[in-house]
């Protein structure tokens, strides 16, 4: 029940002073996709406007930007009016998979433009799959990049500001380790 009509898939809760944003990037499988104007887009922007957290963060599984090997894979511009109405927004993180491999971005806009009032992104797809290269030319906001590891992202939600951490199951020659406030909406 918590999670919401199953026939969408998408969903919100509070965490403290987080705002968690469970969205479906499976699009071809629910009402009206997931462009503009679409049923989830137009509940994702009612859901944003009726939670003035001091942070939010979104889940989905297509990664809008990703520097993984096969351009068509790793970017899903399905996504992105979903992204738009969270930069608007000022969401501060978007947590992603689908990409087997693990690579965090600077904060960007919908664009893929450096935006230090932008969403910062992690892609997590370090589970178990074999894993993905990366293309020559990552994208332009890639700062992490690993392939070749599992592991799991440790976020720490504080009041203002959120941690991350790599942890990977085995010694990793990469520590992706930091903070950053939250853009704070209340």
């Amino acid at each position: 029940m918590a999670a919401g009509d199953p026939e969408k898939g998408f969903y919100s809760y509070d965490l403290g002073t987080w705002h968690i944003l469970v969205l479906n990037s499976n699009c071809e499988k629910i009402d009206g996709g997931c462009k503009a104007d679409s049923p989830q887009e137009r509940w994702l922007k009612d859901d944003l406007a009726a939670h003035r957290a001091a942070c939010t963060v979104a889940d989905w599984h297509h990664p809008l930007f990703s520097s993984g090997r096969d351009p068509v894979h790793a970017q899903s511009l399905f996504m992105t009016d979903i992204w738009a109405d969270l930069y608007n927004a000022h969401a501060d993180i978007v947590l992603n998979g689908h990409e087997h491999n693990y690579e965090r971005f600077a904060p960007q806009d919908p664009e893929g433009k450096a935006d230090p009032a932008g969403i910062r992104e992690f892609v997590v797809g370090t589970g178990g799959a074999p894993q993905d290269g990366f293309r020559s030319d990552p994208l332009q906001n890639s700062e992490v990049r690993d392939t070749g590891h599992f592991g799991v992202l440790k976020l720490v939600l504080d009041v203002d500001s959120y941690d991350w951490e790599f942890l990977g199951v085995e010694p990793l020659p990469l520590h992706d380790v930091g903070s950053r406030k939250c853009h704070g909406r209340l």
